[in-house]
């Protein structure tokens, strides 16, 4: 009977688990472990999940050290079209020197993570303090937050601000109607106007937009991937190495599992927020720890002089740009270990310490929107 529960689950709730079928060619087996919900019998899972209170699972993988034998706990917040297995090329060896815990899961809709028709900011923050809680792993945290994932943890700083030991932003999108911004600084920014014209599809007209990004006419992720319009030499380089961005890729977008969790995700992300990030508050007033920026030079999917400038704005935040970096310095060699020993141990690498004469002039940019 329970194999029959399960296979009629499967004929009657199969789009529920496409996204997951996305990574299962880059998951890592893993054993059950106490905290994992396996209350579904299902035989495709290959990662262990928490059962929110919402009744959502969420997927995760914990790489590291025993997290009851950790000095240091970190929740990694992938970006936009990736997962849980989104590679963090921390060393080993520092790792264990330092006693490191990683935690990757899989936001709503991605990977083997149910979808959350209900996604905002704020849920965003409360699935990552849920799982936090389920799994265990202390009353306060690191967030490491990448690309897209970094809406999810600058909303961890307006709602979980009681639960951070430390933040990094790497290469974090930015949303062009935070009220802060200035009208000079991104008036004619290219990028703005596709946001604006893809966040409006999204939202009046879905079906026009998911008609339009499978088109065969339409270029393929490969030929995205060589565009020196999004990515940067080092980055090309760097896309030869990894799989790339497969739900970008037709077939993936056809599914509407899929395009609906890269929508979703898009309107939080782009949409209005409810805070403005430059209006928060210094989350460690006493020093005991730090939020830091890492943001490539030469990125061309979110620029730099506008991670300046919110660093500027804030200036309890670390910034830290890689001179020849661009969008994907998650994957450049040594990065990740600069940035847990900066987040951790408040080293500075002077490699990424940028020129003074690029830093945010507050009287360059007195016009707002």
């Amino acid at each position: 009977m329970k194999r029959m529960r399960h296979f009629l689950k499967l004929i009657t709730e199969n789009q529920q688990g496409q996204t997951r079928k996305l990574c299962r060619g880059f998951c890592q087996g893993t054993q059950l472990s106490p905290n994992q919900d396996d209350s579904t019998d299902d035989f495709s899972m290959v990662s262990p999940r928490i059962r929110l209170r919402d009744g959502r699972h969420l997927a995760y993988v914990e790489r590291g050290v025993p997290k009851d034998k950790a000095t240091y706990k970190i929740i990694i917040v992938h970006g936009f079209g990736s997962s849980k297995e989104m590679n963090f090329l921390a060393p080993q060896e520092l790792i264990d020197e330092l006693g490191i815990y990683l935690l990757q899961y899989d936001r709503a809709g991605y990977g083997e993570s149910d979808p959350n028709p209900k996604r905002s900011l704020k849920s965003e923050a409360l699935d990552i303090e849920e799982l936090a809680d389920q799994l265990q792993i202390g009353a306060n945290f690191y967030v490491i937050g990448v690309s897209m994932g970094s809406y999810a943890t600058w909303s961890c700083l307006k709602y979980l601000p009681h639960r951070l030991a430390g933040l990094a932003l790497i290469a974090p999108v930015i949303n062009y109607r935070w009220p802060s911004l200035p009208g000079s600084l991104i008036r004619e920014d290219y990028r703005r106007r596709f946001i604006k014209w893809a966040l409006w599809l999204a939202n009046h007209c879905p079906k026009l937009l998911h008609w339009w990004v499978t088109q065969k006419w339409l270029p393929s992720t490969a030929v995205i991937e060589k565009n020196p319009t999004f990515f940067n030499k080092n980055d090309i380089d760097i896309l030869k190495t990894i799989p790339g961005f497969p739900m970008f890729s037709k077939d993936r977008l056809r599914e509407q599992v899929v395009f609906d969790t890269l929508r979703h995700d898009w309107k939080v992300a782009f949409g209005k927020w409810e805070f403005d990030p430059m209006k928060l508050s210094n989350p460690f007033p006493h020093k005991q720890s730090s939020f830091h920026i890492w943001q490539g030079h030469e990125d061309k999917v979110v620029p730099s002089e506008l991670q300046r400038f919110v660093s500027g704005k804030l200036p309890w935040i670390q910034y830290h740009e890689v001179p020849d970096g661009g969008h994907l310095i998650i994957y450049y060699k040594g990065l990740c270990e600069a940035i847990l020993k900066a987040l951790l141990l408040g080293q500075e690498n002077h490699a990424y310490k940028p020129r003074s004469s690029l830093l945010f002039k507050d009287e360059c940019y007195q016009e707002t929107i």
